[in-house]
């Protein structure tokens, strides 16, 4: 069946998917834990956490710090992110292909685990605020890989979780899906390899930008 036939919302997560951010990320994650003293984490386990809340994110990458310390290292992560976002870029084809669902009516979101105002000026940045009818980001709801934020989306924009198709590169994004009742396709050319996310039952994982796109100008 053509997925027009079946789905009416696509919901995109952003970092790792639409742009090349998981590096950067994992950087910030690092440089955080050095200025602060605290144990380095290995650097792919820093990209694991992408997508997270970052409380739930810290209790992974750095156990043990104390809660009173979460401030402090949300602020300097933060701090190395923000002098570097503006390299950030959008992966190859991701503007060509969003402005070709756009001019085909597919209504499309955004489901991240970025802030509201992180993502506001990434929108900005790229000029693709206008692509999406609707937002959630971790900071407004519960975080991946709780499925608060696909079942809100759900609810604003009057589509059923069974006719929505949810994007992402991390398992967080796929387990959110699953349990919301949302099909989902994973990419994995972001921040977790394709076997972790082939064990979520996705319709479907990608290993480029390039298939991704291929895919859905097909099939919308």
């Amino acid at each position: 069946m053509p997925a027009e036939a079946s789905f009416e919302l696509l919901v995109f997560d952003w970092d790792g998917t639409l742009v090349d951010s998981t590096r950067l990320i994992a950087q910030a994650i690092l440089a955080a834990a050095d200025d602060l003293g605290v144990p380095v984490p290995d650097r792919g386990l820093a990209a694991h956490v992408i997508g997270l809340g970052m409380a739930q994110a810290l209790a992974q990458v750095v156990p043990g710090l104390p809660r009173e310390q979460i401030g402090p290292f949300a602020a300097r992560y933060h701090a190395h992110y923000r002098a570097r976002e503006d390299a950030i870029e959008l992966f190859a084809g991701v503007r060509d292909a969003l402005d070709t669902l756009r001019a085909r009516g597919v209504p499309m979101a955004v489901a991240t685990g970025k802030t509201r105002a992180g993502l506001e000026r990434s929108l900005a940045r790229t000029g693709l605020g206008e692509h999406f009818v609707a937002l959630r980001c971790a900071d407004q709801t519960q975080p991946k890989p709780h499925p608060a934020m696909l079942l809100e989306l759900a609810a604003q924009c009057g589509t059923p979780v069974q006719r929505m198709l949810m994007v992402g590169d991390t398992t967080h994004d796929l387990q959110m899906a699953a349990t919301a009742g949302v099909a989902a396709i994973g990419v994995a050319y972001g921040a977790h390899p394709r076997a972790e996310l082939e064990r979520l039952q996705a319709l479907a994982v990608f290993d480029t930008p390039a298939q991704l796109h291929h895919w859905l100008l097909a099939n919308f």
